[in-house]
């Protein structure tokens, strides 16, 4: 098998993983606002112009989100030290547990799957975990920009 074709049954089989895995988590909030707590959790507080870039949404829905995840306490904002001008957007402990709950979920998730592989497809599976972490790497990376 070439490289691009490789390239393109892997990248199948892991978007329709993918798919499913975001259809099993829980309903309990919108994929924007679920993603926003995980990227404030991962790369700490940012301006709300930046997470509007970094999930894909206008200045002013992300603001809105931002309200609604306030009033819930999951987020606050908080003025940046070293610049006064600038407001920058919290996780909460609420939000970060929220996000952990939510990971572990997933986790346990895909865990349940797993066991129903077999020995070999398990080994299969851990052979790639290095390239799978760094799959997930880049790809936060090119997702998330940098840190502010």
């Amino acid at each position: 098998m070439s490289r691009e074709d490789a390239s393109a049954a892997i990248g199948a089989a892991l978007y329709g993983l993918a798919t499913r895995a975001v259809r099993r988590l829980p309903r309990d909030m919108s994929l924007t606002s679920a993603a926003t707590l995980a990227t404030l959790d991962r790369t700490g507080p940012r301006r709300i112009t930046d997470l509007a870039a970094v999930e894909g949404v206008t200045q002013p829905a992300m603001t809105a989100l931002v309200r609604v995840m306030e009033s819930s306490g999951l987020v606050e904002r908080r003025g940046d030290a070293s610049d006064k001008r600038i407001t920058l957007v919290h996780v909460t402990e609420a939000g970060a547990s929220y996000v952990r709950a939510r990971r572990q979920a997933g986790v346990q998730a895909f865990e349940r799957l797993i066991d129903e592989l077999t020995d070999n497809e398990i080994e299969a599976l851990l052979a790639a975990l290095p390239a799978l972490q760094h799959l997930a790497e880049l790809e936060s990376q090119d997702r998330e920009g940098p840190k502010q």
